[in-house]
């Protein structure tokens, strides 16, 4: 059958959307959007699925409503594992990644990680390795972990929820988990040695089908019940794998939302630093990809918040000349700068609204450039998400890393489309348009004296 139009079901930390992405134009057509807050009762802080599942259904309908829906993928965030009993039904809730609980047992679980040669995942604080969620789980929740037929990476668990079928995948089994070797292309030597591979549904492709709708979602949406539903995939290599498919290496993608991650195809052979938040992620080919990441779209949130002022280019010019700073890092505990503080070099207080965003958006470049640097990255930058409407920010990631950058203004996110891709017969084009060069010998100025006052932050962390 001609597939025509997708839904997605795009589930990042912050919100959730179900968007119609149409296959022939390779664009949005329709989306629906919610919030994706985390819900305090229970044994810890976690994900509210049926919630996130209610909005699912009712968003499918609707959008079918307006356009046929000839298949569904999925895409989410990562750091998140599911855990099922026989029936099904969460054994445990979902646990949210940045709830701190894991932490009690830091020095416990660091001796029963692999080590950063084998899986290529950085020790992360929280619940940010899968693996340490799981530690934890099993030995707070003993009687409830007993019960756990099999685990699920997140975009799989809304595949199980659509078709039945239990799966996992390699891009979610292979960011920043714990539990997946990437040069050997098998789960790593603590799932067996905590006796968790049984307990792991098979691994599958992002873009196999697992099946059809189950008959009660396909009653519920008004969908056919032969619709196909694509395994999913982990939201950054969903941005990176649009131009996998229609460019040549080397190149990097920063994938902009609460996180940034940065992925180099094709990046120089470089040892990367596990204290820095440097990693491997595999890409939906299978392929180990050195990467990068910070919080970018947090810190922006909680220095400009949700309603920012308009981006001035006199004030861009002010803060170029003043040389005003917010020096790394917010918030701390990741990124390469995991263990500095952030430092403003002039009274926040008194600086206009748009010298603020202006200072932020720099701030948010250069520490895009230092993970580039990090992890061997060459050749063109793509940008997507919320940060390729960012003018400042793409002229100041230019400058400072001298290659071309390119950002992809189609939509506000590059996730959905490029979990659109895994559909058969999608005409992928990325859309990315170059970003003229502004006076870049003051950008160059101004990163330069960025690195140099950031210096000690790196001699200091641990």
């Amino acid at each position: 059958m001609m597939m025509k139009t997708v839904a997605v079901i795009d589930i990042g930390k912050t919100n959730a959307k179900v968007a119609l992405v149409d296959l022939e134009r390779f664009e949005e057509i329709a989306v629906r959007k919610s919030g994706n807050g985390v819900s305090d009762d229970g044994p810890y802080p976690h994900f509210d699925t049926e919630r996130l599942w209610r909005f699912v259904l009712d968003s499918l309908a609707a959008l079918h409503r307006e356009h046929p829906v000839d298949a569904i993928s999925v895409t989410t965030h990562g750091a998140t594992a599911v855990l099922l009993d026989e029936a099904g039904e969460l054994a445990l809730p979902v646990l949210d990644y940045e709830f701190t609980g894991p932490d009690a047992l830091a020095e416990e679980y660091e001796k029963a990680r692999p080590p950063f040669t084998e899986t290529g995942s950085a020790r992360l604080p929280m619940g940010l390795n899968v693996g340490a969620q799981l530690f934890w789980q099993q030995r707070m929740f003993p009687e409830h972990f007993t019960r756990v037929a099999t685990i699920l990476t997140y975009a799989q668990y809304w595949s199980y929820r659509l078709t039945g079928v239990r799966t996992n995948e390699l891009t979610s089994l292979g960011c920043h988990t714990d539990l997946w070797n990437p040069k050997a292309a098998t789960f790593s030597s603590m799932v067996d040695e905590q006796g968790w591979r049984h307990l792991f549904a098979p691994v599958r492709r992002a873009g196999d089908v697992l099946g059809p709708l189950l008959r009660q979602v396909a009653d519920e949406t008004g969908l056919p019940p032969e619709t196909p539903v694509h395994c999913g995939i982990h939201d950054s290599n969903a941005s990176l794998l649009p131009h996998l498919i229609t460019r040549q290496a080397p190149f990097s993608v920063a994938s902009t939302g609460t996180w940034v991650v940065m992925l180099a195809v094709g990046a120089e052979p470089v040892k990367l630093d596990e204290r820095r938040d440097t990693l491997i992620n595999v890409n939906a080919l299978g392929d180990p990809v050195p990467s990068a990441r910070f919080m970018g779209g947090r810190a922006y949130s909680l220095l400009i918040g949700d309603d920012p002022p308009t981006a001035s280019p006199e004030a861009e010019a002010s803060v170029l000349e003043q040389g005003h700073m917010l020096l790394p890092s917010l918030p701390g505990g990741s990124g390469p700068f995991p263990a500095a503080s952030p430092h403003w070099t002039a009274d926040e207080d008194k600086l206009a609204p748009a010298e603020r965003l202006a200072v932020v958006s720099f701030h948010l470049a250069l520490m895009t450039a230092t993970c580039l640097d990090l992890i061997g990255a060459r050749g063109e930058i793509l940008v997507e998400g919320p940060f390729a409407l960012n003018d400042a920010y793409l002229r100041m990631l230019a400058a400072a890393t001298g290659r071309p950058v390119l950002a992809n203004r189609l939509n506000s996110t590059g996730t959905s489309l490029g979990a659109a891709c895994l559909v058969a017969g999608a005409r992928v084009r990325t859309g990315a348009e170059p970003i003229p060069a502004a006076k870049p010998d003051a950008y160059a100025a101004y990163a330069e004296a960025w690195r140099r006052r950031t210096a000690a932050h790196v001699r200091s962390d641990p």
